[in-house]
């Protein structure tokens, strides 16, 4: 079947994940807190309460990332005693889904691919398209969980990107970091999925993407 559209995860996919922020963040609560406690546990907690909304977030009870990064930053803060205010620290996370560095190999793919590219992303819209506007990227559409109320790696996204698009599974590739978000959430609505392993991740043997690629301009070769 010859490929015909390329959907495409955002974050850790195109542009860089937040991974350098959370420490920020979690390092400024250890200041402030009155319990013997170190970064790396106060990561982890945020992770766990953040992770665990994440899965109860959907159709009627679906909140929005910023929303679920608030609420859980709070709980945190509240565990381990901390005098800092959610709304404040959090700003440079936001900031950061707004005007995250790019990949330079993303750019090159962008430019140079012929086909549709739909951007399908878990992170709220205003902050996608501010990203897309900050590095001035040309996508054929752009698709969030808030469209369809539904996180991947639910399928309900990946529907709905195809029923807007009018494409059929077997007429597209899904690009993105994530194996379980985006591998097997793609892989469940019968779409091919590429897994892009930047970070040189260990593969659990259960999970098997179609394709494995280090940068995304190796797709060249795929489609």
């Amino acid at each position: 079947m010859i490929t015909k559209a390329i959907f495409l995860d955002f974050y850790g996919t195109v542009v860089h994940e937040d991974d350098e922020i959370i420490p920020l963040i979690c390092q400024k609560i250890k200041e402030t807190s009155s319990a013997d406690c170190t970064i790396q546990e106060i990561g982890q907690y945020w992770w766990k309460s953040f992770s665990n909304m994440f899965h109860d977030s959907y159709g009627e009870s679906f909140d929005n990332q910023r929303n679920l990064g608030r609420t859980s930053l709070r709980t945190t803060i509240e565990y381990f005693k901390s005098g800092c205010i959610a709304e404040e620290i959090i700003q440079e996370q936001f900031e950061h889904w707004q005007k995250p560095g790019i990949y330079d190999d993303a750019l090159s793919f962008l430019k140079s691919c012929k086909l549709p590219i739909y951007i399908i992303s878990n992170i709220d819209t205003s902050d996608v398209m501010a990203a897309i506007r900050f590095h001035d990227l040309k996508v054929t559409g752009v698709i969030t969980s808030e469209d369809v109320r539904s996180y991947k790696p639910r399928s309900d996204i990946f529907a709905e990107a195809l029923r807007r698009y009018e494409l059929r599974n077997v007429e597209v590739l899904h690009v993105g970091d994530s194996l379980t978000s985006d591998v097997e959430g793609a892989q469940a609505l019968g779409i091919r999925a590429v897994w892009i392993n930047r970070m040189n991740k260990l593969k659990p043997d259960h999970i098997h993407p179609d394709y494995i690629i280090k940068k995304l301009t190796e797709l060249e070769e795929i489609i």
